[in-house]
């Protein structure tokens, strides 16, 4: 599953932000705090848990997953915003690819940016919604993206 972190008014990053540095970031609004834990608490309502739940290392997206509450959270990398440098789109595709693969059959939920989700599903998802997907082929010709199953609109 791929998810969108939650509300967080604006787009991109300010001028001059720091990945170390929340103060200099587009962060969560208080709705976005709320949106992250009503779908965490949707989830342990439905018995939902997923064997892995990583995230982007930019606050806004570790602290959606932090406040999903559904374990702990790993940065992925890979997971990171390429919205300022469109350039490490197919590198960081192919990256997030080859972890879920590495994973085998286990559910994993992934915390990332619009831009992430897009390149791997051609999908432009809103705040905080969800992409279910699978892996697909790994072999020759595999168009490089996640087989969409369905989404699930914010809470």
């Amino acid at each position: 599953m791929l998810m969108r972190h939650a509300t967080a008014p604006g787009t991109g990053d300010p001028p001059g932000f720091r990945v170390d540095d929340c103060a200099t970031q587009r962060t969560l609004s208080d709705a976005g705090r709320d949106e992250a834990r009503r779908r965490g608490a949707q989830f342990r309502a439905a018995g939902i848990r997923p064997d892995i739940l990583a995230s982007s290392g930019w606050c806004r997206a570790r602290e959606t997953a932090e406040l999903l509450d559904l374990g702990a959270v790993t940065h992925w990398p890979s997971l990171d915003s390429f919205f300022a440098d469109r350039g490490r789109e197919g590198t960081a595709s192919a990256e997030t690819l080859a972890q879920l693969r590495g994973l085998g059959s286990g559910r994993a939920l992934l915390v990332t940016h619009q831009v992430n989700i897009t390149a791997l599903t051609g999908i432009v998802p809103r705040s905080g919604e969800i992409i279910v997907t699978r892996l697909g082929s790994a072999g020759p010709g595999a168009a490089g993206r996640l087989t969409v199953l369905g989404r699930l609109p914010p809470p």
